[in-house]
């Protein structure tokens, strides 16, 4: 039974992890950031993927990117609400 199961829960949360990294590629699409950003390739913007290793292993990432795209001094304005936002930026560095 155990070997039945393990193989469903496995592809459940495999599926379900897909479709909350689509929902929130189409958040960043809706947001605008894709117009400037790739999740994997250089645009005008770095790849999400860039971001990632170049925040990854400190504690501050999240809360540094939230101020650097909320003071819109380095970044340009987002169109996202501070949910979304934070939403996003977690994605971004979990890429």
């Amino acid at each position: 039974m155990k070997s039945i199961v393990i193989p469903i829960v496995v592809a459940t949360m495999s599926l379900a992890t897909g479709e909350a990294a689509n929902a929130q590629e189409a958040l960043a699409k809706s947001s605008g950031c894709l117009n400037c950003h790739a999740v994997d390739v250089k645009k005008i913007g770095p790849s999400f993927k860039e971001v990632s290793t170049k925040y990854k292993g400190k504690a501050d990432a999240e809360a540094a990117l939230l101020a650097k795209l909320k003071a819109g001094k380095e970044h340009p304005a987002v169109k996202a609400n501070d949910d979304d936002l934070k939403a996003l930026v977690k994605w971004v560095l979990a890429t």
